[in-house]
């Protein structure tokens, strides 16, 4: 089965990311690690009742890095652990983090 994460900031502009020859993360460890993010980035919650869903981290937290983050290899090892993160958390085979239209698809 495959297994990618995708995030985009555009049509033309999609970073994909293949995690099938790598090692999963741990549920616990992905959630600290996207908690933490989230925290460090300032970012806020997206709805209104301030419940913080694990889509939602995962958009915020592409938004709030932007595109550089996950284009420019000088940040690949951050943006590998951001899709482990999200992959391992979403369960899911195949992930894309749209910003644009602020939406997490499986």
């Amino acid at each position: 089965m495959r297994n990618h994460l995708i995030v985009a900031f555009g049509p033309d502009r999609e970073y994909t990311f293949d995690l099938d020859e790598v090692q999963p993360m741990p549920h616990e460890l992905a959630r600290q690690w996207l908690d933490e993010q989230f925290t460090t980035l300032g970012c806020e919650p997206l709805r209104l009742t301030g419940k913080v869903l694990t889509a939602d981290k995962a958009l915020a937290i592409a938004q709030a890095v932007g595109e550089e983050r996950f284009a420019e290899p000088a940040h690949r090892a951050w943006a590998m652990v951001y899709a482990r993160a999200v992959s391992s958390l979403l369960a899911k085979p195949i992930v894309k983090v749209d910003v644009p239209a602020q939406t997490v698809g499986y």
